[in-house]
């Protein structure tokens, strides 16, 4: 019997047992289970998801450089690229700064701080210092100086994303001006080492539901459930702004792109759960910007955005920073006013930036902030340590589908959105693997 076409589009159900997205989502359920019947075995699993995360990091560097230079090249306008950065900065500003004051409001309405009248002499250092000594803040200028590379070997071998990014673009814009029939050689290794990567992607991802399990039976098991209580109103104050926030993305995803976000969440499930599960964007970093080239995004608008975003556009980080330092301002008896609060503002903004992947993040932007504008000892960062664990389901979330919703307002504006594709990779007429194909108009 002959398969037709449409039968052929349609690959036949596979059983769940085989399902990744079952698989990550069974893992994380035995994962919190372990972590909180027996908390001293969960917090020993850590191994686990640092292990596949590393596995993940093994394969980012070089696979985002051969994305981006083969989109470029593809393109064939390195105008357009530089189109393309502009535009994604202009979106990812809007958005940190949107996200920001979102959160100055709802700590306004909420007050999750006020009645805690924190005594700043029974406060120590130790503790905050132990987290955020590993990466101290930097200035607007050093950071900026950060991107570029001062070795391109450094670049791949510390795994610094933007430093890759940077080189790549030179790299790829460089192809566009010698010609792309002259460099057809390069392009062409550099596809098929990027289909070798997309393998090896593939076979990493088979052990994704045991990073997933060790993550969360650590997270759990270190840190426990019990710290819920205390932070009660902190937690619903974050997990419910970023409900609304989602809702704005859900909007903005149909109003301008016209992409149905419950449809390409839906269509993204297992990046969606193994990013819950593992607590880290980066895991999925190389899957998801597999989707969005599937879904219709051009492979030179997902290579820029996408790993810029990582850096620039940390919505739900910028929910959680404005919502915790009112809080920590409420909890030592402090109601800023109005002016106070847009300093406050003007900070973050600059603090916040750039720190996607260094340990102890959320609490050297709170810590430099505080410093900056005095409102609270810096050791009252600390207050944060045992809440900011529970935060990372949210932040997780948010961060990644801000990134999603950006990659295709971007693509759309700079022309290089494919409608049709998105609907037919949202039907199950495209596979959901490695997409060689650049969609560009």
């Amino acid at each position: 019997m002959k398969t037709t076409p449409a039968a052929a589009a349609y690959p036949a159900r596979q059983p769940l047992y085989k399902s990744l997205f079952v698989q990550i989502l069974v893992a994380v359920a035995a994962g919190i289970t372990i972590g909180y019947l027996w908390p001293d075995i969960g917090a020993s699993l850590r191994p686990l998801g640092d292990g596949f995360i590393q596995l993940i990091k093994m394969i980012i560097a070089p696979l985002i450089f051969m994305v981006i230079v083969t989109g470029i090249s593809a393109v064939g306008d390195v105008k357009a690229v530089g189109r393309v950065g502009i535009k994604a900065l202009a979106y990812f500003t809007a958005a940190t700064l949107f996200a920001l004051a979102f959160g100055l409001v709802v700590a306004n309405l909420v007050q999750p701080g006020a009645g805690l009248n924190i005594d700043p002499a029974t406060l120590s250092q130790d503790a905050l210092n132990a987290k955020t000594s590993t990466a101290p803040p930097k200035d607007a200028g050093q950071f900026l100086l950060g991107i570029i590379p001062s070795s391109v070997v450094g670049a791949f071998a510390s795994n610094s994303l933007l430093q890759v990014l940077c080189f790549a673009v030179f790299f790829g814009a460089a192809i566009v001006v010698v010609g792309r029939e002259k460099c057809k050689p390069v392009i062409d290794v550099m596809e098929t080492t990027l289909e070798l990567f997309f393998k090896i992607m593939a076979w990493v991802m088979r052990v994704a539901p045991v990073g997933a399990f060790g993550a969360m039976a650590f997270i759990i098991g270190q840190y426990g459930l019990g710290s819920l209580s205390t932070y009660a109103v902190l937690v619903a104050a974050c997990y419910g702004s970023a409900l609304v926030f989602i809702g704005l993305l859900f909007l903005v995803a149909w109003v301008y792109p016209r992409v149905p976000l419950w449809q390409f969440i839906k269509y993204s499930r297992e990046e969606f759960i193994l990013a819950l599960g593992t607590a880290s964007t980066e895991s999925v970093l190389p899957r998801i910007m597999t989707k969005l080239n599937n879904a219709g995004c051009s492979r030179a608008t997902t290579g820029l955005v996408v790993p810029t975003g990582y850096s620039f556009n940390l919505d739900g980080a910028a929910l959680y920073l404005s919502i915790s330092l009112l809080f920590l301002a409420q909890a030592f008896g402090h109601n800023l006013d109005l002016g106070q609060q847009l300093a406050a503002l003007g900070v973050l903004m600059l603090t916040s930036k750039g720190m996607a992947g260094v340990p102890g993040s959320a609490f050297l932007a709170l810590s430099a902030t505080a410093g900056a504008l005095g409102i609270f000892p810096v050791a009252g960062v600390a207050l944060l340590l045992g809440a900011d664990r529970l935060m990372d389901s949210m932040r997780v979330v948010v961060n990644l589908l801000g990134n999603c919703v950006a990659t295709f307002v971007v693509a759309k504006w700079e022309g290089q959105f494919d409608r049709q594709a998105m609907l037919e990779a949202f039907g199950g007429k495209v596979p959901a693997g490695p997409s060689v194909a650049v969609p560009v108009p």
